[in-house]
């Protein structure tokens, strides 16, 4: 399962891909988060102290992953990868640290690849935690091209619905079949009635909802740990979008 999170800038995408992730890894699988963001923080959000998240390698630019390449999967994620107190490895494949450092399409490139190598061998689920906005699904090739799912984040607003359908056209376009929005930070009946409503009228299943919660978002402004921060009820929401994935998976295949 490759799993791509997208969505517009502030509304969660790095908290629930941590979430995920811990909750795959809870689930027995070998879980790898692949931090895509050029200023990376994911690290942070998956357990690690922030010295230990600035000192993951970056992937090198360029590097093209399986045959033909420079590398295989298997090396990259030894080499690059590194394990996460919420149990799964983490690769940071882009970072900016200097102004005019130019266009970070060889990064974008080097996960494109690593997506479409053979990751059975390695990973039961990758997850891509995509910088905001959808440059990465309009680069040549689209980032994400290798993608079975895609979960676009909406916050309860009708901007993070419009990114959410146009989000949709393009991956449709990439030919990406899966398209699942996940509400998030609902703070009454009322959010997710709106997220219901939106799913329904820009004609994209809704994978579930993920409450607002002030501990998460507390651990959001400290730069701390969200895995093992959420409570029991996020868990379970988090537990129930995965279970929609899984479930939608396993219809499409029945039907092929």
């Amino acid at each position: 399962m490759k799993l791509g999170i997208v969505g517009k800038g502030g509304v969660g995408k790095t908290t629930v891909s941590a979430l995920l992730a811990q909750a795959y890894a809870r689930r027995g699988a070998r879980v790898v988060a692949i931090d895509t963001d050029s200023n990376p923080n994911l690290g942070l959000s998956l357990g690690l102290a922030f010295a230990d998240m600035e000192a993951v390698p970056v992937l090198p630019r360029s590097l093209i992953v399986g045959a033909g390449g420079d590398t295989t999967a298997e090396e990259l994620i030894r080499d690059y990868g590194r394990p996460t107190p919420s149990g799964a490895t983490l690769l940071s494949a882009i970072r900016v640290t200097e102004a005019a450092a130019g266009c970070q399409c060889g990064g974008h490139a080097t996960v494109r690849s690593f997506l479409g190598d053979a990751l059975a061998q390695q990973a039961d689920v990758t997850l891509v935690d995509m910088e905001a906005g959808l440059e990465h699904l309009s680069r040549s090739g689209g980032t994400l091209a290798y993608a079975d799912v895609l979960l676009v984040v909406m916050e309860p607003s009708r901007k993070s619905v419009l990114t959410a359908a146009r989000t949709l056209a393009l991956a449709e376009d990439l030919g990406i079949e899966r398209v699942y929005g996940v509400g998030n930070k609902a703070r009454d009946s009322e959010d997710a009635a709106f997220f219901r409503r939106a799913a329904g009228e820009y004609g994209f299943p809704l994978a579930g909802v993920v409450g607002y919660d002030p501990q998460v978002a507390e651990a959001d402004r400290d730069g701390s740990a969200v895995v093992g921060t959420a409570p029991d009820e996020v868990l379970v929401q988090i537990d129930g979008v995965i279970d929609f994935v899984e479930q939608a998976g396993s219809a499409i295949s029945a039907a092929g």
